[in-house]
């Protein structure tokens, strides 16, 4: 690591204290295809020699950027952002964080430290931060290996491309569910159909093409069903069916529903890894019971939120 003196700012001298002026990433790559563990202190060194004192923040943001990293994982005594109502935020975009902390105000603390370098990190190019908790035994497995996680994950632009639907969307949304219709997979829905209902789905976005999308319809025992819910066959695994179930369980959330259903053929596992569970069509409510289709025999799963 090589290191720049901060030197005086507002009349204190910070003498030995440094910032990184730049990170010998090729060495680390080159650590790191023989399999090493590279290590990195917070310390620098200035092209003379003379020893820095860096922020352990700031050294783990150069190196993540400079090496194009995927995740910048922080461990701390954070556990993560809550909305108003204590609720965990297991994710967060860019814009929603500039509006949190525009309603909250900047934290106290190593909170406030790690969600300045967690934004910087994003902006430079690093795809998720994410800040757990280091008391919690197993919190790196449980954060990337499941659904909720345990800590909260920052990204670049989830708003911009992961919005509510249009009139403008339909035909978007037809072209992404018909061969699935045609397959058996989905329900059909005619373009009539979505027209009426195109306030209940989200969309995801990509330079103004869709690619996938979700239904959210609330019934009246605060209990709302997840339909049809799609992503483009190319875009499959990159994580877009993820983000759209997110969306649903957020605007779910933010209707009041306790629970949230889904009728599925095809995709039970991809849902019960996500915490639904199977049930029977009994549980349904009785407005959405009424129309079952005996004849395709959708599995029921439900998920408490």
């Amino acid at each position: 690591i090589t290191a720049r003196p901060v030197v005086v700012v507002e009349g204190v001298d910070f003498m030995h204290t440094g910032l990184v002026r730049k990170v010998d990433h090729e060495s680390i790559k080159m650590s790191l295809d023989h399999h090493k563990i590279v290590l990195l202190s917070p310390l620098g060194f200035s092209p003379t020699g003379q020893a820095f004192n860096l922020a352990y923040e700031d050294v783990a943001c150069s190196t993540a950027t400079a090496l194009k990293a995927d995740k910048l994982i922080f461990l701390s005594n954070i556990n993560g952002l809550f909305n108003s109502a204590g609720e965990h935020i297991a994710e967060i975009a860019l814009p929603q964080l500039n509006k949190y902390l525009g309603e909250h105000g900047l934290p106290p603390g190593d909170l406030r430290s790690l969600l300045l370098i967690a934004a910087k990190a994003v902006k430079l190019g690093v795809s998720r931060v994410h800040l757990l908790p280091h008391n919690r035994d197993g919190a790196v497995l449980e954060e990337l290996f499941t659904h909720d996680g345990v800590g909260t994950m920052i990204v670049a632009s989830d708003i911009e491309n992961l919005r509510e639907a249009t009139i403008d969307d339909v035909g978007g949304i037809l072209q992404i569910i018909s061969p699935l219709e045609e397959e058996g997979v989905l329900a059909p829905r005619g373009r009539s159909v979505i027209e009426r209902d195109i306030s209940t789905f989200s969309v995801i976005e990509h330079d103004h093409v869709i690619f996938g999308c979700a239904a959210l319809f609330q019934f009246a025992e605060n209990i709302g069903e997840l339909a049809c819910l799609a992503v483009d066959p190319d875009t499959q695994g990159t994580g877009d069916g993820e983000r759209l179930l997110k969306r649903i369980e957020a605007r779910a959330k933010e209707l009041g529903l306790k629970k949230l259903f889904v009728l599925t053929t095809r995709t039970e596992h991809w849902f019960l890894k996500r915490g639904f569970i199977r049930s029977h069509v009994d549980e349904l409510p009785k407005e959405r019971k009424s129309h079952y289709d005996w004849d395709r025999k959708s599995m029921v799963l439900i998920k408490t939120l």
